[in-house]
């Protein structure tokens, strides 16, 4: 396969996380060609060329769609906010372009399925950044539930807690806006959903609850503006297979700073895990005399692959960043006709449907089913 041409919308935080994997995958794991940085978009032309020198593009632009038209770039990295993603991956698709776009697909479902639909008749790989799925420490999890280590698992519970958003007197932004989708469900939850679709595959039915602890913030230039949407959902789940779930989500958490913490319970044990300790997990096995029973944690080594890939040495630690590299790699074998671990459109849609199903449930007051 030749080297991929690469265009990158958007330099923020996401944006620099996957020039950051781009420019590493070939690095980590010499099965793929390395990547050309072929052209960069930010809507501010002097920090388009800012960035661009700093992450290592040819050409840099503050017109996105300059980038979309180039006849060099064949995949798109799209890691502007939200409400954009829909517009940028479809022209992206119809120019004939492979996706990479960040989570989540659209504020409006509407978007999400014409996403899709661009993917599809396209024939290009359009994927979402989930790159929590990619941990070393997941995989060797979903093969521990495969094998049945745990016996028949009947219920799961999953939190996600940050505090960037638990001060009420910081600014309004973006992201407290009804434009950029329904906030603690699309712009956060979506992270633990993307987790229960790849240890249990899709949500069935939900009933949610939704929060807004501030109803307002202050505004950069004084006054103050409504908060659209809401900071914090409770919801509980069916997944396949009779799995009752619970998943509780809140933005507005003090001191909680990139925690998911999943529990999941089966016949035979438990597992436990927690993203600010994504290095380690803790396994308890119902076996053996009950005077020796108990949690045993288990840090992720080379044995957990692609650990070794990266560190030769057990319990040194992965960090976000290199999870992203993991998704880059699986990105560019889909690219090649090699079997990946992606999350497709395809299925970001249908976490897209379980968010849209949550919000329902909370306008209407009642379980919402969630066809397949």
């Amino acid at each position: 396969m030749k080297s991929l041409g690469v265009g990158l919308i958007g330099t923020g935080y996401m944006g620099k996380c996957h020039a950051l994997a781009w420019n590493a995958a070939k690095t980590v794991f010499g099965d793929v060609e390395r990547p050309r940085l072929v052209h960069l978009a930010e809507a501010n032309p002097d920090l388009a060329k800012k960035r661009g020198d700093e992450f290592g593009f040819e050409k840099t632009t503050a017109d996105w769609r300059d980038l979309i038209a180039d006849p060099e770039v064949d995949v798109v990295s799209v890691t502007t906010p939200n409400q954009f993603h829909p517009e940028m991956a479809i022209a992206a698709l119809e120019a004939g372009k492979h996706v990479w776009c960040e989570k989540p697909m659209a504020p409006a479902y509407a978007d999400a399925e014409r996403m899709l639909s661009a993917a599809k008749v396209s024939g290009k790989i359009a994927i979402l950044g989930y790159n929590y799925i990619q941990n070393p420490v997941m995989r060797h999890i979903k093969a521990l539930i495969g094998e049945g280590a745990i016996g028949e698992v009947n219920h799961v519970r999953v939190e996600m807690d940050e505090d960037f958003m638990a001060d009420p007197e910081s600014f309004f932004y973006w992201k407290s806006e009804l434009a950029g989708g329904y906030g603690a469900l699309d712009d956060f939850a979506v992270h633990p959903l993307s987790l229960l679709w790849f240890l249990f595959g899709h949500v069935e039915a939900v009933i949610t609850d939704l929060v807004k602890p501030y109803a307002e913030r202050p505004l950069k230039d004084g006054g103050r503006r409504a908060v659209e949407n809401h900071d914090v959902a409770n919801v509980l789940m069916r997944l396949g297979g009779d799995i009752s779930a619970v998943l509780m989500a809140n933005r507005s958490a003090w001191g909680r700073k990139g925690r998911i913490a999943l529990q999941i319970f089966g016949s035979k044990g438990s597992i436990t895990y927690d993203q600010e300790r994504m290095n380690e997990f803790e396994l308890y096995q119902a076996e053996g005399r009950g005077t020796e029973q108990g949690f045993r944690k288990i840090l992720a080594a080379p044995a957990h692959r692609p650990y070794d890939r990266f560190i030769p040495a057990p319990g040194h630690g992965l960090g976000f960043n290199d999870l992203k590299i993991i998704e880059c790699r699986e990105l560019i074998h889909a690219i090649s006709g090699e079997t990946a671990s992606v999350v497709s459109f395809t299925d970001g849609l249908r976490i897209e449907k379980s968010v849209h199903a949550m919000a329902q449930s909370f306008h209407e007051r009642r379980w919402i089913e969630i066809p397949a």
